[in-house]
């Protein structure tokens, strides 16, 4: 087992690591502290990205005692609690605070956007460097490994592939594609789609809900010693690993949701771009190493397929989630959208598009991966609302494009969808 290659003294301190970075923000909240706002930015989102890997590593251990699909569908959702819970806090604030409606939407979109544009961008490089190495070890030791008939080994394989039953997958990210323009036709999210897309993100979770347990070699690091302990030490670990992550992302969410609007203020940055840029990096960024040691160990079926699944949840109980959050904080039910969070919207919406035709054939290949990366990347060279209309024409150009030639991979993949 590769955790097995890592000494238990090394875990620990790991573990010991991720609780001290999250600490400040437990001692600054607790006492009342009160630093300036560019200080609490950090201090809090430290607490978020120790949080995010608490509840990664408690995920991960609980593989062992669940069914494989829904075990990765589940760790793909809590490895983003700490996303939600900023994304909601913006949301509920904004029923009070009509100028955070705008924040939840930038989180949002930043959030779904750079899982896209980056995210399976890292995958493939990693994969890729990661196949040099494997073939590199190859010729130095003269030999070849087996595979399957016909399947050349993971070494010899130049694009990422999805495994078929990821299909699931795709099928509901097509569903809520076309729901979520929704939003930016009628310039609002409201109540009417969030049940909507809530009840697809449920429907998703009880179709996969089904299978054996996790085949639990593949872990690495913590996780991979944590399911070696007895079964009753194993799942207190889990119990304490959910149980920490979760205060630390109760304490540190509301404050860095905060900070990142005041430090914006401070040092005369547009507050909408830290918010749609910082917060979301912080908190999925262990979700994003994962999925690139998944790679780098040429496990790119659960790279792709991790990302994809907190894809799936993003851009269904995630928006979802946003107008319910907004009543509750005393708005109305339906979360108003002004012309920029419109235009992010059908943005991040035609990205889905583009990035659904992409995966589709269950490959995902290096050009690919580049041009999803520099769309991506246009975006900041090329502000402003006219580029972000003139890229969402792009995105959804060669999106369309591609699903017309991968009509039949685009009808399989609903086809898990429709049957029972």
């Amino acid at each position: 087992m590769p955790g097995d290659l890592v000494p238990r003294e090394t875990l620990l301190v790991r573990i010991g690591a991720a609780l001290a970075v999250g600490m400040p923000a437990v001692v600054t909240r607790v006492a009342g502290l009160h630093p300036p706002s560019v200080a609490a930015a950090v201090i809090y989102g430290a607490g978020v990205l120790a949080a995010a890997v608490l509840l990664m590593w408690a995920a991960e251990t609980a593989r062992a005692d669940m069914s494989g699909a829904l075990a990765l569908a589940l760790l793909a959702l809590i490895a983003v609690l700490p996303e939600y819970a900023v994304d909601v806090y913006y949301a509920f604030a904004a029923g009070t605070r009509p100028q955070y409606a705008g924040y939840a939407a930038a989180n949002m979109t930043g959030a779904n956007r750079l899982l896209v544009g980056v995210g399976w961008a890292l995958v493939v490089l990693a994969f890729t460097l990661g196949a040099r190495r494997a073939a590199r070890r190859r010729r130095r030791h003269g030999r070849r490994p087996g595979g399957r008939p016909g399947t050349p080994p993971p070494g010899e394989r130049r694009d990422v592939r999805l495994a078929p039953h990821h299909r699931m997958e795709l099928g509901f990210l097509a569903l809520a594609t076309v729901l979520g323009f929704v939003p930016a036709l009628t310039a609002e999210i409201g109540w009417y789609i969030a049940i909507v897309l809530i009840a697809v993100y449920v429907v998703y979770l009880g179709r996969i809900a089904r299978g054996g347990g996790e085949d639990v070699e593949n872990l690495a690091g913590v996780p991979a010693w944590l399911v070696t302990l007895p079964r009753r030490m194993r799942r207190t670990a889990t119990a304490a690993g959910f149980a920490v992550g979760a205060v630390l992302v109760f304490i540190s969410a509301e404050p860095f949701a905060n900070s990142l609007v005041d430090a914006g203020s401070a040092l005369g940055v547009d507050e909408f771009l830290l918010v749609q840029w910082l917060a979301p990096l912080a908190s999925e960024a262990p979700e994003l190493i994962v999925a690139v040691m998944f790679a780098w160990r040429l496990r790119d079926a659960d790279a792709i397929g991790a990302l994809l699944s907190s894809k799936v949840n993003q851009w269904t109980l995630l928006i979802g989630s946003l107008p319910l959050a907004y009543k509750a904080g005393g708005g109305a039910w339906s979360l108003p959208l002004d012309s920029r969070q419109l235009e992010e919207v059908l943005l991040t919406a035609a990205q889905t598009v583009l990035g659904l035709g992409l995966l589709i054939d269950l490959v995902l290949r290096r050009w690919e991966a580049a041009l999803l990366f520099a769309l991506f990347a246009i975006q900041f060279a090329l502000p402003g609302e006219q580029a972000r209309l003139v890229l969402s024409g792009i995105y959804l150009a060669i999106g369309f494009t591609v699903l017309i030639n991968r009509y039949r991979d685009l009808g399989r993949a609903m086809e898990t969808v429709l049957r029972r």
